[in-house]
């Protein structure tokens, strides 16, 4: 797990308290069990992205405060240099760059996800807004809904987040930038 991802339960935890919201609480207000919650909490598992972005609302305040354990600072223009995103990896296989984390108030949230066909796909997952992903290199298999879409660089899809849905690499490695809007 790298130092980034480590910190997160804490972080969560140190909000929680400081809020004082007792962690049965904050797994109901969430929609969440609250073993799942706990584990989450303790680092016994890993937080999807989706979920980070919901505790961050309850939480009142933005994910990359989860993330990196800084407010966001910007609040005309965030530019954000190749590579420089902030890292997280939840899943094997699967890697997140946020591309606007230090913007404040942001609406959407622009990530680079990273895949690996090497490595077993992640669990489909489901989340409120609506989600948009642009292939930027490789073939990338999408899930939406047990609808299987098959998109290669330039392609592009647009759906609804609530439903199940999921994104592997076909062969090797492949890129694509997702858009997420709560």
């Amino acid at each position: 797990m790298n130092e980034i991802v480590a910190h997160i339960p804490e972080r969560i935890k140190e909000l929680r308290e400081i809020l004082e919201v007792s962690a049965l609480d904050m797994a109901k207000d969430i929609g969440l069990s609250f073993e799942t919650y706990n584990k989450y909490e303790k680092g016994e598992l890993d937080i999807p992205i989706s979920v980070l972005y919901t505790i961050a609302g309850r939480l009142n305040t933005d994910v990359t405060v989860l993330l990196t354990g800084e407010e966001a600072r910007m609040d005309s223009a965030a530019v954000c240099r190749k590579g420089k995103g902030v890292m997280i990896e939840r899943y094997p296989g699967y890697e997140f760059s946020s591309l606007a984390y230090n913007f404040k108030h942001r609406t959407i949230e622009p990530l680079l996800v990273t895949l690996d066909s090497s490595k077993p796909p992640a669990a489909l997952v489901s989340h409120s807004g609506q989600e948009f992903n642009f292939v930027v290199e490789g073939q990338v298999k999408i899930v939406v809904a047990k609808t299987e879409h098959i998109l290669s660089q330039g392609d592009s899809i647009y759906f609804d987040a609530h439903l199940p849905h999921g994104q592997s690499a076909v062969n090797g490695t492949a890129q694509f930038l997702t858009i997420i809007q709560e």
